[in-house]
Order: structure tokens, then sequence, then C-alpha cells
């Protein structure tokens, strides 16, 4: 049903600005906007609307519909160089298929014409710029307060501190925010959504309720069977993960996704060799998806799986590979660490200087990323005291899932300070650090830190003189590792130490 209200009418009912209601109307597509008991969600009747088209022209794409959506922005952007909210979406568009630079520079152009917007299309501008752009979240959680406030029957600042304020590893306070959002718009993304608050915070029998809650209601998408795949690892339901896994076979865009869960699971249990394996699909997978910085970032998982288990001449390689096809913030970080672990110090320094000036309004870059490559290049150099120093920027949001994609790299900084205090022999402090690991496993995720974490426990406890939960700890890595590569360097010294105790 076609509406006959004004420009300046419906500008007012929907909080899109009058450059959006004029593109809109000019697609044949102002009719959707509606008035009276019903009407869009403002920030997102745009995006919507594009998107629409965008879901048509590209069923078979699995992550969704970013890659169609980009043409039709472009379009936007093309029709009017000065669309702000075209700049923005473009942007979001960009992160979601994990193209970050592109990301940056699309969202920082909407930032610089955002006093041409409506109220609420300038919240959705500021959200998107201080946490995909910039990466001050703490400036993004402010904004997202702040829209909320004032529109409070607008679900998207709810969706953006969701995000947020699991970025800053408050993740009770992101639980809150799920369940909000489901109430004011119980849609697919919303239960995704809660879905992920209850897996993060190891809650895995209300994860999967609500995911079932959600399939039972036709609310299926790929990033339900993400966090199906998530809240399943903890749990060690291999059953369920398989399934997931061969959900997403063949599914351009995603497959890569699990592949890589898939190497990391892998690895986690000692089997580096088909790590490797895993690992090599998922790159080739996200190279024909067009996904560079993903297959930038496997190849950096990959260095990093190689340095923890002592193969410093493979971690060098890998992490060559990655910086090779993209220097994005995670690649340089993940790839950085590997270097760091694997004895290249001068290219690891030359990695955290970078970001350091590359990223200097970045939460994660400033409060994590850096001091953990700080940090491991200080313990390589046999300076555990001033690595533990360095990891002090990192202690108000080491808990927080960070990185732009998929695969984790949570907790890195707790972990690097528990090898500190080993090498302090502090094994009380030590086993405090490996406990986080524990306590917080449904955030850490498929990460080989998810069973190393034991051993650098078993560690602590030889140093403390505790022989007894010594040992115990080492059969429950061990027990993790029972069917690992038997010739990984990091299992031999774990043997040999074993060994001692007896």
């Amino acid at each position: 049903m076609a509406i006959t209200i004004t420009f300046q009418k419906a500008t007012e009912e929907s909080g899109l600005s009058l450059r959006t209601l004029q593109y809109l109307a000019a697609r044949g597509e102002l009719k959707t906007i509606t008035v009276g008991r019903r009407r869009l969600i403002p920030v997102r009747a745009f995006q919507d609307l594009l998107l629409r088209g965008a879901r048509h022209r590209n069923k078979d794409r699995a992550s969704g519909s970013a890659p169609g959506s980009i043409p039709l922005f472009k379009h936007a952007i093309n029709s009017d160089a000065n669309f702000a909210m075209a700049y923005a979406s473009l942007g979001v568009a960009y992160n979601q298929l994990v193209q970050t630079k592109l990301s940056a520079e699309a969202i920082s152009r909407a930032y610089e014409l955002r006093d041409r917007v409506s109220a609420q299309e300038k919240f959705y501008i500021e959200s998107v710029y201080y946490q995909y752009a910039t990466g001050d979240l703490e400036k993004a959680r402010q904004v997202n307060q702040q829209w909320s406030q004032e529109y409070p029957r607008d679900d998207a600042p709810l969706r953006n501190l969701f995000t947020v304020l699991g970025g800053l590893g408050q993740y009770e306070p992101s639980l809150t925010e799920a369940i909000a959002t489901r109430r004011l718009n119980p849609d697919g993304g919303s239960y995704c959504n809660l879905v992920a608050a209850y897996a993060v915070l190891n809650r895995p029998e209300e994860a999967r309720a609500t995911a079932d809650e959600a399939l039972k209601k036709g609310l299926d998408s790929p990033y339900l069977h993400i966090w199906m795949y998530w809240n399943d690892f903890p749990q060690n339901d291999t059953a369920d993960m398989s399934q997931q896994v061969a959900w997403s076979a063949g599914k351009v865009g995603l497959e890569d996704v699990f592949l890589a869960f898939e190497a990391d699971s892998a690895a986690s249990a000692g089997k580096l060799l088909k790590s490797r394996e895993l690992n090599n699909r998922a790159v080739a997978s996200a190279e024909h998806a067009d996904e560079n910085e993903v297959a930038a970032f496997d190849e950096a998982k990959a260095a990093l799986r190689e340095a923890y288990f002592g193969n410093s001449t493979e971690a060098k390689q890998r992490a060559a590979a990655a910086l090779k096809l993209s220097t994005a913030r995670d690649v340089e970080y993940v790839a950085g660490l590997a270097l760091a672990l694997a004895g290249d110090l001068a290219k690891a320094q030359t990695l955290a200087d970078n970001l350091a000036k590359q990223f200097p309004e970045d939460t994660w870059a400033k409060f994590e990323y850096v001091p953990t490559l700080r940090g491991q290049i200080a313990l390589t150099r046999k300076d555990p005291e001033k690595a533990i120093e360095a990891l002090k920027a990192a202690s108000q949001y080491e808990m927080a899932a960070v990185g732009a994609g998929w695969e984790p790299v949570n907790l890195y900084p707790v972990y690097v300070r528990g090898q500190a205090y080993l090498a302090e022999h502090k094994g009380a402090e030590a086993a405090a650090e490996f406990q986080k690991i524990f306590q917080y496993r449904g955030v850490v995720g498929t990460d080989p830190v998810s069973s190393l974490w034991h051993l650098g426990m078993a560690r602590a406890y030889v140093i403390s003189g505790d022989t007894a939960k010594a040992r115990a700890a080492y059969q429950d890595f061990f027990a993790l590792w029972k069917d690992a590569d038997p010739d990984l360097p990091i299992l031999k010294q774990a043997r040999t130490e074993y060994a001692k105790l007896q």
C-alpha cells in the first residue's frame, strides 16, 4: 500500500533523514514506510530496504546479505556523494565480511557527513564510527546508551550494546542487553545474540534451549549455527559440532569459519597434523570467497598454534604467509604473538609498535594487543618482571571477546601473564591466572589455550610444591591430548616433567 504522506511527515515518523527518504522514493521503496500502529525500526529501515533486494540477488551466499548489499550501497553513494547513511551502511557491510580497512574508510566518511542526517541516523553513524573505525569501545558504549535513552523503542542501540559490552569483557551486562533486545524485537538476530550471551557465560543448557526455540520459530541463520558450535565445544559435544560443520559444507563465506573452528578444535586436542590440514582448507575456502583478511587471519592463527607447540620454524613461515596476505589489525596481533613466541623479536616489536601507532584510540589494540605483544617479547627475552609490568595495561579488558572475525583470540594476556609468573617461580600467582581461563572457558572457545592452561596449572603446582595436584593436572592435560601427535615438542616436555614426579 503506497504512502501519501509528505516527506516531512515521513521524516518525523521514520526517524530517517530527508536525503534517505528521497533516495528510497526514487527506488520506489517509500511505500514500505508506515505510520500508525507499526513502523520500521528507524536506523535499520534504509539498510533493510536495500538488503531485501540483496537477498534475492545473493541466495547462495551463506554469510548473509553483506556481499550483495555492497553494490547497492555503492550505487546509493554514486547517486549522492554526500549520502552519509549509505557510507555508514557500506562500512558495516564491509565489517561483516571482515574487510576492516575498507569498513573504517567508509564509516569515517559517514562520520564526516553526520551533520547532514537525522538525529537517529547520527546516533547510528557515531556508534559504528567508534566501534568499527576508531575502535574506542567506551565511546561506543556511551553513544549507544544515550541513543537507547532518547529512543527507547529502537532496538538497534541495544543490539550494539550487546556487542560492545562483550568487547569490553562485561558479559553479564551484555546478557541483559540481549534479553532486552529479544523482548523488544524477537527476531533471528536477537535470538542469536542471546545464544551467544549464554554460551560465553558458560550456561550451555540455556544457550541450547534458546537456539532450539529459535529453530522452532523458523528463525534459523548462519550465526545461530556458529554459536551452537561455540556452545558445544566446552561441553565436548562432538556429535553436534559435526552436524554444524556438515551444515556449513559448500556454503561460500561460511564454510571457512567452521573449518577454522575445526582446526582450532583439533589443535586443542594436540592433533596438529589434522589442524594443519583443516586450516589449509579454511584458507582456501576464505580465498575462494574473496576474503583475504579472513584467510590471512587463519594463517596467523596457524602460526600461533605452531608457536604454542614449540615449532618455531613453522610458526615463522605461517606468520610471514599471513602478513603477505594482509596487514590488518588482528592479523598483525596474532602473527606478532606467534613471532614473539618463536623468537623473531625484532619483527614482533615492529608489529607491536605499528599497532600502537596506527590504532591509538582502539580499545583492543591499546589495552590488549600491544601490552600482550610487549609482555611476550619481554618473556621471550627472559625478563618476566618486565612482562608482568607490560601486561598491567591489559588488566581492565583482558577478559574481553576480541577480534573482528569468528576465531577466538581471547584471554591471551591472562595466559602470557601466567607463563610470566611461572618464569618467576611464583606458583600461586600463576595458578590464579590459569584458573581464570577455566572460569571463562565459554569466552576462550576453541582456542588451544582451552587445553594448554592445564599444563600451566600443573607447572604452577610443581613450583608450589603440591605434587598431588600437579600430578592430577598433568593427567588432565594428557587425557585431553590422549590422541595427540606424539612428536610435539610441548608434549614431549610435559611427559618429561611428569616423569620426574613419579
